[in-house]
């Protein structure tokens, strides 16, 4: 069950965020002032200048009246261009250190929270959400004080009028509140609802577009054309529920205002056919009135941006208040030996339907060869996740050089693993930087001997730019052959003595299969490997291979051994041999 919007801390938080930018905000407060100061003295001026000319007949209101006209919209000008400039300064400069502080965060997140978390749901709070935090900081929070101060003004002015009469039209106050706390409450809902249906939409369209080859294949429009409909109309019609409240908030405060207003004038003529107020009062007192429903009107209007900048605040510091990754024990390793030993490892992912590992060990001696083999759901990747650390045992224990892996720092061991999966993620950029990723310091040198040895030069030196040639978004310009060159590339660059191959070459043809496991012989010589393969003619010089089953290791040995035993492995041995 989602935690419930606290509106204050996430205010408070808010504008922790915009404290170091005190002197601007301060610069657009006094911008506010003077704007909000125009409006109380425009209803002084009609009252000197109808008193001071139609009744007391001051011939120097002809042109003081004129000068002091210009003189206040200047004053005016002046204030609103302060009131949106430092605000609005302020409001991106939070937007930026939120935004960088929630990609920071979500860098050294576990990998157990993405499990938890599709990536659609996560863009849209890093991109939407948090551009919808700008509402509660500039926008909204400039309309509130500005509107508030014209609000304070002219309700001074008109106690300083007639106190009386100002009193009795603040009756009205507690309705209007009543109403306005409803609304509020009502546009946090639907603005829930809307981020939520955001990332919805999101996420069908970025499987749309990350998959539009499958989808033409299998002439899926219609179907994903259904979905992105389904999401689509729930964002519209959860954005018509907030509008629609949006839209009858205003009228009915409106109405009430109204009401108020009228009783206030009924009296109010009936002190000017007494004599007791004069024309010049009574007309400053009902243009002081009226000028009040506009900054009334603007506060009820501000309530939505608001109240969505505040869910939207609530939803980004839910990831921000998520724990990082741990820093390990205290530990250091410089550069590990090798040895490997899995005791007695259990796992279970948490929410999952029952044990993914069951009582796993085995141990490998340094620069040794261990395969991983296996039907789909065995267990294997989950298997080598654990290595790094993406995930540690719900029971036993796995050891590197003797010592268990949460007794390093987090940071040392990662240091020791490279891998090379069948999914490589390269980022949009040159194939020298996807080579060099995470060594920026690598020199020219190193990373064209990682190149030639995984056989990227090959294919590099026929471009125009060699490896300066950008490879795309997720190196959509480069095969598949091409990619995995790269990825390992960049392992041999990281020259790390714990090597994990998840299915580094399932997805590849023969011919580029023979070139990969030419890189691959360089890539594990003289390393700890863990390789997780379908075809097991890549496997049979592995020194121990061991074939899983239902999370459990069945079978174990060479290939040679395996085979003599007629199990699970000869099986599929067979299979593989026959097709």
């Amino acid at each position: 069950m989602a935690e419930p919007v606290d509106p204050q801390r996430v205010l408070v938080r808010l504008f922790s965020y915009a404290k170091p930018h005190w002197p601007m905000m301060a610069l657009g407060v006094l911008g506010m002032a003077l704007f909000a100061s125009v409006d109380t003295g425009i209803a002084f001026l009609v009252r000197t200048f109808l008193d001071g000319t139609f009744v007391e007949r001051d011939p120097r209101m002809v042109a003081w009246i004129p000068l002091a006209i210009v003189g206040l919209f200047v004053v005016r000008g002046t204030g609103d261009y302060l009131a949106n400039f430092g605000p609005g300064h302020v409001g991106r400069a939070v937007i930026k250190a939120l935004r960088a502080d929630v990609f920071r965060h979500l860098l050294v997140l576990p990998v157990s929270y993405y499990d938890r978390h599709p990536p659609a749901e996560l863009l849209a709070r890093l991109t939407y959400n948090v551009e919808l935090v700008s509402e509660a900081t500039t926008t909204a929070t400039t309309a509130l004080i500005k509107d508030t101060l014209t609000i304070a003004g002219l309700l001074g002015y008109l106690f300083w009028s007639n106190w009386q009469l100002t009193a009795a039209a603040l009756a009205i106050a507690p309705v209007i509140a009543f109403l306005v706390r409803t609304a509020n409450r009502l546009f946090r809902r639907y603005s829930m609802r809307i981020q939520s249906s955001v990332a919805d939409v999101t996420r069908v369209a970025r499987e749309a577009i990350d998959g539009q080859r499958l989808i033409k294949v299998f002439t899926a429009e219609a179907h994903e054309e259904r979905l992105f409909e389904i999401a689509n109309e729930r964002n519209r019609h959860n954005h018509m529920r907030l509008i629609a409240v949006r839209a009858i908030s205003n009228p009915v405060v409106q109405f009430i205002a109204a009401i108020g207003l009228g009783l206030i004038l009924f009296f109010a003529l009936r002190s000017v056919f007494r004599d007791h107020m004069s024309v010049g009062g009574f007309t400053s007192f009902l243009a002081a009135l009226v000028m009040l429903m506009s900054p009334l009107r603007r506060l009820v209007g501000i309530a939505a941006p608001l109240q969505q900048g505040i869910t939207a605040g609530h939803s980004v510091f839910e990831v921000l208040d998520e724990a990082a990754e741990d820093e390990g024990g205290p530990r250091r390793l410089a550069r590990a030996r090798g040895e490997l030993a899995f005791e007695h490892v259990d796992f279970g992912y948490v929410g999952g339907p029952g044990p993914v590992l069951s009582d796993v060990s085995f141990t490998t001696g340094s620069g040794r060869t261990i395969a991983i083999v296996g039907r789909s759901g065995s267990g294997k990747s989950t298997l080598v996740s654990m290595i790094p650390r993406f995930y540690d045992p719900t029971a036993g224990r796995i050891l590197l050089d003797g010592f268990d892996l949460r007794e390093y720092r987090r940071v040392d061991l990662r240091r020791q693993i490279a891998m090379v999966s069948q999914d490589v993620l390269l980022v949009d950029d040159t194939l020298r930087n996807n080579i060099a990723f995470g060594a920026p310091d690598a020199s020219l040198d190193a990373i064209e001997r990682a190149a030639r040895a995984a056989h990227v030069l090959e294919f590099a030196d026929e471009l125009p730019q060699g490896l300066d040639t950008p490879v795309g978004d997720r190196g959509a310009l480069l095969s598949g052959g091409q990619r995995q060159r790269v990825a390992i590339a960049r392992a041999l660059l990281k020259d790390a003595p714990v090597l994990v191959l998840d299915e580094a070459t399932a997805a590849l043809d023969s011919e580029s299969e023979r070139v990969i496991q030419g890189a691959l012989a360089e890539l594990r010589h003289g390393r700890t490997t863990l390789v997780i393969a379908h075809r097991l003619s890549t496997i049979e010089t592995a020194d121990l291979i061991l074939v899983m089953q239902d999370g459990a290791i069945v079978e174990r040995g060479t290939h040679a051994e395996l085979l003599a035993r007629g199990g699970i492995y000869a099986g599929l041995h067979r299979l593989q041999f026959n097709a």
